[in-house]
């Protein structure tokens, strides 16, 4: 698999078989991933990968804390602004119109929409995850280090024939994640991201981009 067909393959999977993944293939992903470019090699990530009885017993935890209706922690960054302006709003409505219309369900019906959002905490079913940890006293260009670590991850993944789905709705469950992980405590949890072979008959479709013209400006002489 080339490197454009890598990243134009490459998409949020939401369904997965549960095959399991070879452990010399996370390996060999994260090993190569490392090569990822960051400020005066900082190499801000800490990552965890986890599967087989631990991810099933944190994926029963976090269903159980669902079910019972236990809030979210108290939130360790902001994921989003309070108020998110043009064309970035019409952008994260237009998502999300696409995704829960793919499932049938209705703006209108906040119990399923709840029922939906839910299996994000069982992985959609994927035999590994992925959590990255960041330490908060570090700055805006370390995170956006993390995004490029983790991109790589996920066209790697696609090389070997795999798929992901990156997941900042783990960052609402940390302590759960910290019972399983044990990171150290001054770290922050980024986010998850479930990784394994696509369950093609879960079809939510493909989320649109936005034409070239209206993210680029090409600047010529």
């Amino acid at each position: 698999m080339d490197v454009y067909e890598a990243v134009t393959s490459r998409r949020a999977v939401r369904g997965f078989t549960d095959e399991p993944v070879a452990p010399e293939v996370l390996r060999r992903v994260l090993a190569a991933a490392a090569a990822a470019p960051s400020g005066s090699n900082l190499q801000p990530w800490h990552v965890y990968v986890v599967t087989g009885a631990p991810l099933a017993e944190l994926k029963k935890r976090a269903g159980e804390r669902i079910a019972a209706g236990d809030p979210w922690d108290e939130a360790q960054y902001e994921q989003y602004p309070a108020t998110l302006k043009s064309p970035y709003a019409e952008r994260r409505a237009a998502f999300g119109k696409q995704r829960y219309g793919a499932l049938g369900i209705s703006r209108e019906d906040v119990e399923a929409s709840q029922r939906a959002a839910a299996a994000n905490w069982d992985c959609f079913g994927a035999p590994a995850a992925l959590f990255c940890y960041l330490d908060p006293t570090l700055g805006r260009p370390q995170w956006s280090d993390a995004g490029m670590y983790l991109q790589t991850v996920m066209l790697l993944l696609r090389a070997e024939g795999l798929h992901s789905c990156p997941q900042m709705a783990w960052a609402k469950f940390p302590r759960t994640v910290a019972e399983i992980v044990s990171p150290p405590e001054d770290l922050i949890l980024f986010c998850g991201m479930s990784i394994g072979r696509e369950d093609t008959s879960v079809d939510l479709g493909r989320t649109g981009r936005a034409p070239l013209e209206e993210t680029v400006t090409f600047v010529e002489g």
